[in-house]
């Protein structure tokens, strides 16, 4: 699997994760210029920004501890212009799903409310 086809991948296994959960998937892989959202998302009246991670095997980092702040910044950016676009009012956090392949098969780690917007 290459690394194109893994984030694909991950973004399908993640986007079913939050549908079973009750999540209803509004868009995928949302763009703004060079910056994307992976998943948009409502969830009980909240729009979810949704970074989604994917690793192979045991690597030294956790797919949720990459969310640097420089991608976090993007990841705001992008959400800022999403909900401007859409005009949306709703309440809006941002989660991390982690999607770790194993020989096990697939683990999936949702961290809700990873990151918050600072002020600058």
């Amino acid at each position: 699997m290459n690394h194109y086809e893994k984030g694909r991948s991950a973004e399908q296994l993640a986007s079913a994760y939050l549908r079973a959960r009750g999540y209803f998937i509004w868009k995928g892989n949302w763009r703004w210029g060079k910056k994307e959202l992976d998943l948009v998302a409502i969830h009980k009246g909240m729009l979810v920004i949704v970074e989604v991670k994917s690793r192979i095997g045991n690597q030294v980092n956790l797919p949720s501890e990459v969310v640097d702040h420089k991608k976090q910044r993007n990841i705001i950016l992008a959400a800022d212009a999403f909900i401007r676009y859409y005009n949306s009012k709703r309440p809006t956090r941002f989660d991390v799903i982690a999607v770790i392949y194993g020989a096990g098969g697939v683990k999936i780690e949702h961290t809700e409310n990873a990151f918050f917007p600072g002020v600058e």
